[in-house]
């Protein structure tokens, strides 16, 4: 299942299930799809968000060694890459003062 980001003033962001409800969680929202923040709640959203990621980067722990061979030529994508889109999205949101919609 995919999670579409939308808001009136950036385009819209299409993430995986699984990752956009570790996001949501991030945000202090329920894992509720569909849902909202309300364009006053999105400061404190982007805030949580960029504070939970800079903590799960500070925390991730070295890579497997124990990783399947098929699996050590490909670089694994953060948490903190992952989530990149979404704060573009938000800080957009908050500037502009607009809600935005998840579905």
């Amino acid at each position: 299942m995919l999670v579409t980001f939308s808001t009136d003033v950036h385009a819209d962001i299409t993430m995986f299930n699984d990752i956009a409800l570790i996001m949501l969680d991030m945000m202090g929202h329920s894992k509720t799809v569909p849902g909202a923040i309300l364009a006053t709640d999105i400061p404190m959203a982007l805030d949580r968000l960029k504070t939970a990621i800079n903590a799960e980067k500070a925390s991730s722990p070295a890579q497997d060694e124990n990783e399947d061979e098929d699996n050590k030529n490909e670089p694994a994508v953060s948490l903190a890459d992952r989530a990149l889109p979404l704060i573009n999205l938000l800080t957009a949101a908050a500037e502009a003062e607009c809600n935005v919609m998840w579905k």
